[in-house]
């Protein structure tokens, strides 16, 4: 899914993407962990999306290139899953780390939180590339983390890229 299908997607029903820094806050549900629980117990990635589990870090180690790791986990039938087969965080949201990245609102700027930008940052005001959250059943574990973010270009369509939408409620 290309950002602006995902961005379509949510305002088809009627929301939103959410902003780096909600999505954040919402990953984390009140946690300053790097995650919030076990690993395998709450998300899809490399070691345990496909038929066996694997050391994904030990391929990746072995072959940094990537040509091998990639063999290997589609070999072993990697995927994404269902949603909510894993537990959710303590807001019961489920699959926040893991299955799909997840495409955020805001422009990805490499260096763009050292900035410090106050409460509830929008991220930069233009950019070439989208920013996105959570990593994916692709992924070796050290990637799988809140804080991680990576960005891509908009009409970049990947397997292993969704959306979560946002929301807005009312009194």
């Amino acid at each position: 899914m290309t950002w602006d299908e995902a961005s379509a997607f949510c305002r088809w029903g009627g929301g939103r993407l959410p902003t780096e820094a909600e999505w954040e806050y919402a990953a984390r549900a009140g946690s300053t962990e790097s995650r919030y629980g076990d690993l395998d117990a709450i998300a899809w990635y490399g070691d345990n999306s496909g038929n066996a589990r694997i050391d994904s870090t030990a391929l990746w180690i072995a072959d940094p290139n990537g040509d091998n790791y990639n063999k290997k986990l589609f070999e072993n039938g990697i995927g994404p899953h269902p949603v909510a087969r894993k537990q959710p965080n303590a807001w019961r949201l489920y699959d926040m780390l893991g299955n799909v990245w997840q495409w955020t609102a805001d422009w990805y700027g490499e260096k763009y939180y050292t900035i410090k930008d106050g409460t509830d940052p929008q991220g930069p005001t233009t950019g070439t590339q989208r920013a996105l959250r959570g990593a994916s059943w692709f992924n070796s574990p050290r990637v799988v983390r809140v804080s991680n973010r990576s960005g891509f270009e908009p009409g970049v369509r990947f397997v292993n890229v969704g959306a979560r939408c946002v929301g807005e409620i009312f009194p």
